[in-house]
C-alpha cells in the first residue's frame, strides 16, 4: 500500500498547492485568518512575512505538521487531512533546522530516508547517488551528521526532501548557513527545479526572492497582504518610476528649473555632487505614464547639449515595499 501511494506523484500533472480560507486558532488567538493562495506547476513561490506574522504555522499546515482550524488545503489535489499520506507522498520537505540523525553518515541518512519513501534495490542507490551529487556532498558522504558544518547539515537535509524527485518542494529558508558560492548554487538549483515543479519558498531574505520567486506573497499578522510578481511589487515602491541622472559641469538649479517645464516630472533632488558632476532624482508624477519620464530627461538633455554619463529609471525596492505594507510588530506566535 505505502509503495503504490509512493508512485502517486507520477500522475500529478500540475503539482499544485491550494490553500483555501486557512485558519489557524490557538486557544483564543487566531495567528492565520483565511489565507488562500496557490500555486502551480512551473511557479517559485516566495513566502514572506515579519516574525510572528503567521508563516512558519502555515507553513506547517501546508505540510501537515499542524491541523487546520478552519479552510482547506491540498497538495496536488489530495486533502491535507483527509489523504495525508497520498499528500505527502508528492511533496518534499526542507523545514528550518531541518533535524536529521546525527549518529548517521550522510549516505546512511540519505539510503535511510529513500526507503522509508518507498525506494528500494537499485532505485533507492540511484536516487542516493543523485541527490549526493546534486547537493555537492561527495567529499562528506562517509562523515556522520553530527560533524557536519551547518552548511553541509543543511545540504544534506535538502538532499533527502528532493531524493524522491517529487513534483512539489516546500522550502523554509534553503539558503540558510550556506556561504555565498553555496548560496548561488543552491538559488540556482531551485530556479531550475521551478520549471518544472511547484515550489514554496519560505524566506526573510529579499535577495532571494529577486534571484529566484516568480511570485510573492506577504503575510502579515494572520492575513495574507500582497500576492503578486516581484516586479509587481516593487512598482509599489515609492521609489518605481524615478530617473535617475548623473550630469557634467551644469549646477542643479539650473537643471531643476530646465525639468520644471517637463509635464511628467515631479521636483527634482540633489543625491550627490562630486568632481563636477551632479546626480539628481526625478519622481514621476503619474505612475501610469512613468516609461516616458526618462526619454523626455534625455531628450532634454540632448537640446541643451548636457554631458551625461547616468541615465535610469529605478524599478522599486523590495524592502521598501515590505516596510510599508507589514507591521513592525507582529502578533506573537507563541506555541506555533
Amino acid at each position: 500500500m505505502l509503495r503504490r501511494l509512493i508512485t502517486v506523484h507520477k500522475e500529478v500533472k500540475t503539482g499544485m498547492i491550494k490553500a483555501q480560507d486557512v485558519q489557524k486558532w490557538f486557544g483564543p488567538n487566531l495567528a492565520v485568518d483565511r489565507v488562500s493562495f496557490e500555486v502551480s506547476q512551473g511557479e517559485v513561490l516566495g513566502f514572506l512575512g515579519p516574525n510572528g506574522a503567521g508563516k512558519s504555522t502555515t507553513m506547517r499546515m501546508l505540510t501537515g505538521f499542524l491541523p487546520l482550524s478552519g479552510g482547506k488545503i491540498t497538495i496536488g489535489g489530495h486533502d491535507i487531512e483527509e489523504e495525508p499520506i497520498a499528500a505527502k507522498s508528492i511533496f518534499g520537505y526542507l523545514p528550518e533546522n531541518a533535524p536529521a540523525y546525527a549518529d548517521m553518515n550522510v549516505q546512511q541518512f540519505l539510503a535511510f530516508t529513500a526507503a522509508i519513501r518507498g525506494l528500494s534495490g537499485q532505485a533507492k542507490d540511484d536516487a542516493v547517488e543523485k541527490a549526493i551529487t546534486t547537493c555537492h556532498l561527495e567529499r562528506v558522504r562517509r562523515q556522520s551528521i553530527d560533524t557536519l558544518s551547518k552548511g553541509y547539515r543543511h545540504r544534506t537535509c535538502f538532499a533527502q526532501a528532493i531524493l524522491h524527485d517529487p513534483p512539489i518542494l516546500m522550502l523554509d529558508e534553503p539558503t540558510d548557513g550556506l556561504d555565498p558560492n553555496q548560496k548561488h548554487e543552491m538559488r540556482e538549483l531551485i530556479k531550475d527545479m521551478g520549471k518544472n515543479k511547484a515550489i514554496i519558498v519560505s524566506t526573510h531574505i529579499l535577495e532571494e526572492v529577486e534571484a529566484i520567486c516568480t511570485r510573492v506573497i506577504i503575510i502579515d499578522q494572520g492575513h495574507l497582504v500582497f500576492n503578486g510578481t516581484p516586479a509587481e511589487m516593487r512598482a509599489k515602491s515609492t521609489t518605481a518610476g524615478t530617473v535617475v541622472v548623473r550630469i557634467q559641469g551644469v549646477a542643479f538649479k539650473d537643471f531643476e528649473q530646465a525639468v520644471a517645464s517637463l509635464p511628467n516630472a515631479g521636483k527634482p533632488s540633489l543625491t550627490s555632487e562630486h568632481k563636477g558632476a551632479i546626480t539628481v532624482s526625478i519622481p514621476v508624477r503619474d505612475n501610469k505614464k512613468k516609461d516616458g519620464l526618462a526619454a523626455a530627461v534625455k531628450a532634454l538633455l540632448d537640446s541643451r547639449n548636457w554631458a551625461f554619463d547616468e541615465l535610469h529609471t529605478d524599478s522599486g525596492r523590495l524592502d521598501d515595499v515590505f516596510r510599508a505594507i507589514t507591521s513592525l510588530d507582529s502578533a506573537k506566535e507563541a506555541d506555533q
